[in-house]
């Protein structure tokens, strides 16, 4: 005598639990947040500690490019393969995006990490700015929302600034170049590449930042010291936490959750980053400082959902972090 059949329902129930896949999606996205939010105090450590930010940035990006490029080719080697107009937009994105990447390891050289941090927080503003030149309205919130991110930036760096108490400008204008550069990138790929898969566009964007940090390396006269033991383990993290683990548990998060929801955790992670610069770095912030910082997440908070609601549903997060 045969069994009974069950019932299609009660199999489905067992086989996939309701909800799993938005829990795994915030998972995801939560584990990409604290990855990336680790990057920007274990970069200035490592600076302040003596290493050369051109050399830390290369080898970071060297060992995320082999990692990136390895597990394509291992899980999904077609993917490695990208048209040609495809590769040349990810070349002019990789090009803005190691330029400003540099230049961001440079400005640790100047300011400490929480302010790097909550200043370039405010790259939706500029990204926001360039979808303005394809046509985007520019209303009354978009001022709103920059004059909340000019009055927190101008808390955030006034007189008491820095831990010596004076303005280190070399610093503030070498991030507002990564921001320019950042919401270059963005663009490039929002506007030509929505199309592709995020796998090789990352994959190729990151092979070109590491070329361009090569070159820089090599102008500057490719003397390559030593980073110690120290040096190497913040340069594993880097490579293997806040870039490889970080990139696929956002790729991950984004596939479950969608560009638009894993955006908003931005301002937690620029929160995070300065968690951890207070707590590991003692890195002091007034209470003006503090008050500025919350005015730049505000104000970018509010731009990443004026973004999401944009003619281009961005996934920004996916391509780019410091």
């Amino acid at each position: 005598m045969k069994p009974p059949a069950t019932p299609r329902n009660s199999i489905s129930l067992k086989l996939k639990w309701p909800g799993s896949s938005l829990w795994l999606g915030w998972g995801m996205a939560l584990t990409s947040t604290v990855a990336f939010s680790v990057a920007t105090p274990i970069a200035r450590a490592a600076i302040t500690g003596g290493i050369d930010p051109t050399g830390l940035l290369m080898s970071r990006l060297i060992i995320s490019s082999l990692l990136l490029g390895g597990s394509i080719a291992l899980l999904a080697p077609r993917q490695l393969s990208i048209r040609r107009r495809g590769f040349f937009i990810c070349s002019a994105a990789g090009l803005a995006n190691g330029v400003g990447m540099l230049t961001y390891f440079w400005a640790l050289t100047w300011i400490d990490s929480s302010i790097a941090s909550m200043i370039f927080s405010i790259s939706p503003l500029a990204v926001l700015g360039l979808l303005a030149l394809r046509g985007e309205r520019f209303s009354r919130r978009h001022f709103v929302r920059l004059g909340l991110g000019l009055a927190g930036i101008y808390l955030l760096i006034g007189l008491d600034a820095g831990p010596t108490g004076g303005i280190a400008w070399q610093g503030i204008g070498l991030v507002f170049i990564t921001i320019i550069c950042f919401a270059i990138h963005l663009s490039l790929i929002q506007w030509f590449l929505q199309d592709y898969d995020a796998r090789p566009v990352t994959f190729y964007v990151v092979l070109v930042m590491s070329l361009v940090s090569i070159g820089v390396w090599l102008i500057q006269g490719a003397e390559w010291q030593d980073p110690g033991w120290q040096g190497w383990l913040a340069i594993g993290v880097l490579a293997l936490v806040s870039t490889y683990l970080a990139r696929l548990a956002l790729f991950i998060g984004v596939q479950k959750l969608g560009g638009g929801q894993v955006a908003l955790l931005a301002p937690l992670e620029t929160l995070l980053t300065v968690c951890w610069s207070v707590l590991f770095l003692h890195e002091r912030l007034t209470f003006w400082q503090w008050l500025g910082g919350s005015l730049i997440l505000i104000s970018a908070l509010l731009a990443i959902k004026r973004l999401n609601r944009a003619r281009w549903r961005p996934r920004w997060r996916v391509w780019s972090r410091p």
